[in-house]
């Protein structure tokens, strides 16, 4: 999710749910080492709990990196070997580290010794020609070996060469069962599901197989679906938020972020989805996208559009209309309950 869950979205998102944890964009060891930590690292005290996403291969940097996330306060650090993206294989890191366990199993190992928070990773169910149940237990037991008691699997495999990206979203076809059986065959890990699961019902199927799901795009191109996963997966009895709500709520940390010098559209461009579905979500996301943008667009740009909303209306499109772009990686996690 890179560029896309940064802290403006991830508050937004904790305004959804106040249990399901949130985690970083990914970033690089090197980028923490070595560029602005603050505009890297620093979040609202609000998005609690929330995970650092990290990438790298080298054991000292990823363990200094660690260090120095734990020291901001996040709730864990997460590993991100999942990515398939070209530009991250160039740098030795994401997807294809799957090819390369005891390099991770060392990484894994060197982040863990200074931690007090716990160390999870991100990976997928193999990639390339590395495609066999026997291929993903190996990799797990020789990381699990290495202090890790937590994975993310995407249930998906990774084709490095020849497929983009996005490609990489939808082919090949997920295979849930291999992230079951994993499950089944390790029952002293932790073993969280990710990819293609839409709906808080889907999470639910899921949560009899595994110990959470971890929701990425659904979440931000619908980001209402968070909602009711207080309720329906944290067992709590408190109704859901209305979509009103939730932007009322939002309306003061966007009028502190403005006095600060910074942009509406940093925050707006993330909550364009929240009326997915609804009759005026056509009308609340053109007078979003038309108006945020704009230098020295106000407060009164949300509060209208929250107006709008109630109203319903939706008049005739006035030109192109900002969609919520299909981020990969992003991930909202809900643990089973009990």
């Amino acid at each position: 999710m890179m560029d896309w869950t940064d802290r403006h979205c991830r508050v937004f998102h904790r305004l959804l749910s106040r249990q399901a944890r949130l985690y970083t964009e990914m970033v690089t060891a090197q980028a923490v080492l070595r560029g602005d930590r603050n505009r890297l690292l620093a979040f609202s005290p609000a998005e609690h709990p929330v995970a650092l996403q990290l990438a790298g291969c080298e054991p000292a940097l990823l363990a200094e990196a660690a260090v120095v996330g734990e020291a901001y306060g996040y709730d864990e650090i997460n590993l991100n070997i999942g990515c398939p993206s070209d530009r991250v294989q160039e740098g030795r890191f994401g997807a294809c580290l799957m090819a390369e366990p005891q390099l991770v199993a060392r990484c894994v190992a060197a982040m863990r010794r200074p931690l007090k928070v716990p160390v999870t990773v991100k990976c997928r169910i193999g990639i390339d020609n590395q495609d066999s149940e026997r291929d993903l237990d190996r990799f797990i037991r020789i990381v699990a070996d290495a202090g890790c008691t937590s994975f993310i699997v995407h249930a998906r495999k990774a084709w490095l060469k020849g497929l983009s990206p996005k490609q990489n979203r939808e082919l090949p076809p997920l295979d849930y069962a291999r992230v079951w059986a994993l499950k089944a065959s390790h029952p002293e890990l932790e073993i969280i599901i990710n990819g293609g699961i839409a709906t808080l019902g889907s999470a639910q199927a899921q949560l009899a197989k595994v110990d959470g799901v971890a929701i990425g795009r659904s979440a931000y191109q619908n980001p209402y679906l968070l909602a009711d996963v207080d309720r329906q997966l944290f067992g709590e009895k408190a109704p859901p938020p209305s979509r009103r709500a939730v932007l009322e709520a939002l309306i003061p940390y966007a009028e502190a972020h403005l006095g600060r010098g910074g942009r509406l559209n940093n925050i707006v461009r993330h909550i364009l989805g929240l009326y997915h579905g609804q009759p005026h979500a056509r009308a609340f996301r053109r007078h979003l996208a038309q108006n945020a943008p704009r230098p020295g667009a106000g407060i009164e740009v949300l509060t209208e559009s929250i107006a709008l909303s109630e109203a319903g209306a939706d008049g005739p499109a006035l030109g192109a209309v900002a969609r919520p772009p299909d981020p990969s990686d992003a991930i909202v996690k809900a643990r089973a309950i009990g």
